[in-house]
């Protein structure tokens, strides 16, 4: 047998193990669950798309019980450090039947490539070429400026309000968020297509200057997220690298932010905690012409909602997503 196949060659616990000879062990994440139509607990419908049957880009797209009415889109992106979890695996599923249930709106859940396999940023690119998809339904559908081979989507074309486009995501999924905002302000998409908001939940941004809450951390939680971004972006600059750290010397002004609202949620026992809060207060500072607004739970920790979406936090947490989805 070969010894490769049993000797690591690195590893961050508890996500992830990589082999010598290249295999890759996941040790979280929940199991992967097809898509359902009315889903018995919230009425919401889902479906599996293929957005790029090169690259393999994908996504599950949610449309709620009551959709009469054109209803905001929201394109999600799914935490897990970049390298866990899945658009179509079971705890971002129900959690976004629950969302969608609530919030009343279309939702589409990126499945980008995850690390180590494909490092840093291919997810990025992933996640902006899916969002090119969906921009260039706003005028009902085509491929013009997109390098995306996909038909048009009647959920989109049928009930997504393009005037209410939202992105966001949780954990490693905000931080995908910032970074697809800021290349929408960068970038021209179809017909003119703009992001209104982003909604940046528990956002993994991290630096090596400790700040607040992270001065009292346990040091094994520190070093867990530096290794953690080494093993996906192994072409960075390192922890300080904007990807990662979006208010670091050097990086893109948020001003640049291409959209009208930001959202930050924080929960006071998340290491992350003020990470988001100074994101929150450097995007307010930097001259960038939207609102930006902060929403702090207590005694709960990162990405709790994602566990268990139904607890009393979690209704609160996600009643006040679904008001931020729903404003004009």
């Amino acid at each position: 047998m070969d010894s490769n196949n049993q000797e690591v060659a690195e590893e961050v616990l508890p996500f992830i193990r990589v082999y010598k000879n290249g295999r890759v062990e996941r040790l979280k994440g929940s199991s992967f669950v097809p898509p359902s139509l009315n889903d018995p607990e919230t009425g919401v419908s889902s479906k599996d798309i293929v957005i790029s049957p090169e690259s393999g880009i994908s996504a599950r797209l949610y449309l709620p019980k009551d959709n009469k009415e054109k209803l905001p889109l929201y394109v999600y992106f799914h935490g897990g450090g970049f390298c866990v979890e899945s658009a179509f695996s079971f705890l971002d599923h129900r959690y976004l039947n629950h969302l969608v249930s609530q919030s009343s709106i279309v939702a589409v859940s990126v499945e980008y490539r995850l690390a180590p396999e494909h490092p840093l940023p291919v997810a990025y690119d992933d996640c902006w070429a899916a969002f090119q998809w969906v921009a260039a339904h706003a005028r009902g559908g085509g491929d013009d400026n997109t390098t995306i081979v996909a038909a048009p989507e009647t959920w989109l074309t049928t009930h997504a309000d393009f005037d209410r486009v939202f992105v966001g995501g949780d954990s490693a999924g905000g931080n995908i968020a910032h970074n697809i905002a800021l290349r929408a302000g960068k970038n021209d998409l179809p017909h003119g297509f703009k992001i209104y908001g982003a909604l940046l939940v528990h956002p993994f941004f991290w630096g090596s200057q400790r700040i607040g809450s992270e001065l009292a951390a346990d040091p094994n939680r520190r070093e867990i997220q530096e290794s953690l971004w080494k093993l996906v972006a192994p072409f960075s600059s390192g922890i300080d690298d904007p990807m990662i750290n979006p208010v670091a010397a050097g990086a893109p002004s948020l001003a640049e932010i291409g959209c009208s609202r930001v959202l930050v949620c924080v929960a006071d026992g998340d290491v992350f905690r003020d990470r988001g809060k100074l994101y929150w207060e450097e995007l307010k500072k930097s001259g960038w012409k939207g609102k930006a607004e902060l929403f702090e739970i207590e005694g709960e920790g990162h990405a709790f909602h994602i566990y268990n979406p139904v607890c009393e936090n979690a209704v609160v947490m996600i009643k006040r997503m679904a008001s931020f989805l729903n404003s004009n």
